[in-house]
C-alpha cells in the first residue's frame, strides 16, 4: 500500500494501525484484563526486579549509573539494586534497563509461528517505564499492572507482525531495542493518562527514535539496547504529553517503521489480535533458569540430563557433538564460536556445554570471566562442535531443538534430545517457589532476607496498593 493510499484511507475515516493501537491502549483498563494475565504479570515483576538487582552489580550497570549521575539532575525516580540513585524518570529507566538486561537473565517471548523464533525480551522495557513513572506519579498497583500488561502486549504483537527480515539472519536488528521502545512508550503513555491522540503521537515519536543492533551480542552494548528502549519510551510519552506530534500512520506508512525496519508487516497479526488473546498469555513468556540466551537452555538441560544419568566426568569426554537449528547458532543468536568472557559465553554453545559438563550447572558462578578463562573451560570448549541439522531446521524457527552426542575417551557414546517443552517456557513454567528461589539468588548480595521476603509478599498484593512506592521502598539500597 502506498503512502497516498494510506492517507486516502485516513481521509475516509478508517483507522491506521498506529491509531488502532492508540485506541486499544487508551480504552483498556484493569477490569478488561483476564486475571490469568495479571498473575503472569505478577511473575514478570518478581523476575524482572530480581534480574535488575543482580545486574546492578555488573560493570555495565555501574557505568550506566555513573552516566546518569553525571548528566542528570536529581529526580523523583530511582534506580534499583546496588548503588541506588535518584534521577529524572527517563534516565532512571535507562539505568534500570541496562541493569535488567546485563546478565541476559530476563525473560523472553518466543514465537509460535514457523517464520520466526525469539521475538523479544518483553518485560524489562514496560517494567522500567512503570517503575520510573509509577514511583514519580504515585500510581496504584492496578494502574501499574495495567500499564505493564499493555506495554508487554503491544511490543510482542509488533514483533509478531513485522516481516521476519527484521530479526537475525535478515536485517540484523536487536528487537528488544528496536521493538522494545513500544513496550516502554505504551506503559509510559498509560501511566501518564495520555489521550488517544497523544498516545498515537507518542508511538510515532518512539518509532522514529527506535534503535538496536544484533551485532552487540556478547558486549555491554546489548544491555544498552534495552536501557535505551526503556529511556526512549519514557521520553517519547513525555514529549507527546507536551504537544509534540508525529504522523498518524507512523508504523505502517510508506517510509514508516515497518517498511524501514522490516520491509513490511502482517496487519492481521497485529490489528486483529490486540488483546485477543493478550500476548502475556499467548505466546506467553519464558522465565529463564539460566543467565544466557534462551535458545541455549534446552541444550543445557539435555546435556545435564545426559551427564547426570550416565555419571559422566568431564575429564573422560573426548568430544561433544551438538546438532540444532538456525534459530540457535549462526545466523541465530548463539553465534560466538569460542568464549573467553562471561558476556561471550551467554551466546556460545561450546561454553554452555562446557559449563554443564564441568559443573552440572550454569549459574552466576559459571557465567563469570574467571570460569570462562579457566583452563578446564577453555580446553573443553575446543571439544565441542555445533552444526545446523537440516531435519531440525525443517521443523521451523519456532521449534528449539538440540540433539547432543557425548563420546568418551573409552569409545562409548551417549545421546540425548532436548525436551519438547523447555523448562521455564509457557508450557513448562517455573513454579512459584522456583521463581522465588531465583529472586533470592539474584538479590541476596544486595538485599537482606527480610527485605526479599517483604518484596515478594508485597507483589502478591500489588493490585490492592494505592501507591506502588510502598512496594519499591524495600528494594533500594
Amino acid at each position: 500500500m502506498s503512502l497516498h493510499q494510506e492517507i486516502s484511507i485516513e481521509d475516509q475515516g478508517q483507522l491506521s494501525a498506529t491509531q488502532r493501537i492508540a485506541r486499544f491502549v487508551t480504552s483498556t483498563y484493569y477490569e478488561d484484563i483476564p486475571q490469568e494475565a495479571i498473575e503472569v504479570a505478577r511473575r514478570c515483576v518478581v523476575d524482572g526486579i530480581a534480574v535488575m538487582i543482580a545486574g546492578s552489580l555488573e560493570p555495565c550497570a555501574q557505568i550506566a549509573r555513573a552516566y546518569v549521575q553525571d548528566v542528570g539532575s536529581i529526580g523523583k525516580s530511582r534506580t534499583f539494586g546496588r548503588g541506588t540513585v535518584s534521577a529524572p524518570a527517563h534516565l532512571a529507566a535507562l539505568a534500570n534497563g541496562v541493569a535488567g538486561h546485563a546478565l541476559d537473565w530476563d525473560d523472553t517471548a518466543l514465537s509460535l509461528e514457523k517464520d520466526r523464533s525469539v521475538l523479544i525480551h518483553p518485560t524489562m522495557q514496560p517494567l522500567c517505564a512503570c517503575l520510573a513513572l509509577g514511583e514519580k506519579r504515585k500510581v496504584s498497583g492496578k494502574d501499574f499492572l495495567t500499564a505493564f500488561v499493555l506495554g508487554f502486549e503491544i511490543q510482542v504483537k509488533i514483533a509478531e507482525a513485522i516481516h521476519p527480515d527484521h530479526f537475525a539472519g535478515g536485517r540484523g536488528f536487536h528487537s528488544s531495542g528496536t521493538i522494545g521502545v513500544f513496550g516502554s512508550v505504551v506503559a509510559a503513555s498509560k501511566l501518564m493518562e495520555l489521550t488517544e491522540e497523544q498516545t498515537r503521537n507518542a508511538l510515532a515519536i518512539a518509532a522514529t527514535m527506535a534503535a538496536g543492533l544484533g551485532v552487540n551480542h556478547g558486549t555491554m552494548s546489548k544491555p544498552l539496547n534495552m536501557g535505551r528502549a526503556a529511556e526512549t519510551g519514557v521520553t517519547a510519552a513525555h514529549l507527546a504529553s507536551l504537544g509534540f506530534d508525529g504522523p498518524a500512520y507512523a508504523l505502517e506508512g510508506g517510509r514508516g517503521y515497518f517498511e524501514a525496519f522490516g520491509g513490511g508487516f502482517s496487519e492481521s497479526r497485529l490489528c486483529d489480535r490486540l488483546g485477543a488473546p493478550f500476548a502475556i498469555l499467548s505466546p506467553g513468556t519464558s522465565i529463564k533458569p539460566y543467565p544466557s540466551g534462551v535458545v541455549g537452555h534446552p541444550g543445557m538441560d539435555a546435556l545435564k540430563k545426559l551427564v547426570t544419568e550416565h555419571d559422566i566426568d568431564a575429564s573422560d569426554i573426548e568430544r561433544i557433538e551438538v546438532k540444532t537449528g538456525p534459530n540457535v547458532i549462526a545466523p541465530g543468536p548463539l553465534r560466538i564460536l569460542h568464549a573467553t568472557t562471561a558476556l561471550e559465553g551467554k551466546f556460545c554453545v561450546p561454553f554452555q556445554m562446557a559449563a554443564i559438563a564441568l559443573r552440572r550447572k550454569a549459574g552466576l558462578d559459571e557465567f563469570s570471566d574467571t570460569f570462562a578463562q579457566s583452563d578446564a573451560c577453555q580446553q573443553l570448549q575446543r571439544k565441542v562442535s555445533a552444526i545446523i541439522d537440516p531435519e531440525i531446521a525443517a521443523l521451523g524457527k519456532d521449534k528449539v531443538v538440540f540433539d547432543i552426542t557425548v563420546t568418551l575417551r573409552s569409545g562409548k557414546s551417549y545421546s540425548q534430545r532436548s525436551a519438547e517443552h523447555y523448562r521455564g517456557g509457557p508450557r513448562n513454567p517455573l513454579t512459584w517457589d522456583e521463581l522465588c528461589d531465583k529472586f533470592h539468588d539474584c538479590a541476596k548480595a544486595v538485599l537482606s532476607a527480610h527485605a526479599r521476603a517483604g518484596f515478594i509478599a508485597a507483589v502478591l498484593e500489588l493490585e490492592t496498593q494505592s501507591d506502588v512506592s510502598t512496594l519499591l521502598n524495600g528494594i533500594t539500597t
